[in-house]
């Protein structure tokens, strides 16, 4: 089966019913793949690295920090949510194919002591230290590109960075030499702006809650900002970890170290099942992102 370790596709005909015999096994698809999925191929997301935002209007979006990029920021974010700073804020832009920002419109809410903006700015990091699990596909804005922990990374020259792929949550900030606080956060919504990368500081994965930010109304205004402040939507954001445990969300991501994973990714790039006329024999990085589960 396309190369995969035999334990593995041994373990895949058996999922799809056909008793380990490859001639009587369906095409292999994404989901067949994760439901064959060992529960030890999975590893748990530390609530210290979540995010909780509950909108006013009901639902819930959870991110997961990317600490490891960007330090400072993810620490003047959790800074701000412990204090509970980001209460009574506001989704304030949506912009069509691009963006959910949010923040205080006014810019006027005092910051908390001790929050800084990072200087140099947490754009890259050097990638030695970072065990990426690469994409043998090339990539239009990176020497190389992969996956690590939950995170889609690309590296050139030496550094690493986190891109902006959908669902990826950045800082949002002033024209440079500004490098924003994490006051202001937004999340793509649309096809991916990698001519981003590496020119903001990306913090984080939305885990859950995409639909409800990608259905918002799209703003009207300058930048897709919401004119009519009525349309704005309040929030308040706490860690995971502050929640009680009845009601601390919990997740799961696929281990890229896993046989799982890298049979996920070659099914992914060589789809060959009913549907498919030609396989692409590629994969972009942004369609590669690790699966996230709910804990079981």
């Amino acid at each position: 089966m396309r190369g995969l370790p035999a334990a593995l596709a041994c373990l895949l005909l058996v999922a799809a019913g056909a008793n380990a015999d490859p001639a009587k096994a369906p095409p292999l698809t994404p989901t067949s793949v994760l439901a064959a999925a060992p529960p030890a191929d999975w590893a748990p997301i530390d609530p210290n690295q979540v995010l909780v935002m509950d909108l006013a209007r009901g639902g819930r979006i959870v991110i997961q920090l990317a600490d490891t990029f960007a330090p400072v920021h993810v620490a003047n974010i959790r800074a701000l949510a412990r204090a509970h700073w980001y209460d009574g804020l506001v989704i304030e832009r949506v912009q069509d194919n691009y963006v959910v920002q949010w923040g205080d419109p006014s810019g006027k809410k005092p910051l908390p002591p001790g929050i800084t903006k990072p200087t140099p700015a947490e754009y890259t990091r050097p990638a030695e230290g970072i065990p990426l699990a690469p994409l043998p596909y090339p990539d239009s804005y990176a020497d190389r590109v992969g996956l690590w922990g939950s995170f889609p990374v690309a590296e050139a020259g030496g550094e690493a960075w986190l891109t902006h792929c959908y669902g990826m949550v950045g800082v949002g900030r002033d024209v440079n030499p500004d490098t924003g606080t994490g006051a202001e956060l937004y999340a793509v919504i649309g096809q991916p702006p990698r001519a981003l990368d590496r020119n903001i500081a990306v913090v984080g994965r939305v885990l859950e809650g995409m639909p409800l930010l990608a259905s918002l109304p799209r703003g009207q205004g300058d930048l897709s900002f919401y004119a009519n402040a009525a349309q704005r939507v309040p929030l308040h954001i706490r860690l995971a970890a502050e929640l009680p445990p009845a009601g601390r969300p919990r997740f799961e991501v696929l281990k890229t170290s896993s046989d799982t994973f890298r049979a996920w990714i070659e099914v992914k790039a060589n789809r060959d099942d009913s549907f498919f006329l030609r396989p692409a024999g590629a994969l972009d990085v942004c369609n590669a992102l690790p699966p996230v589960r709910r804990a079981p």
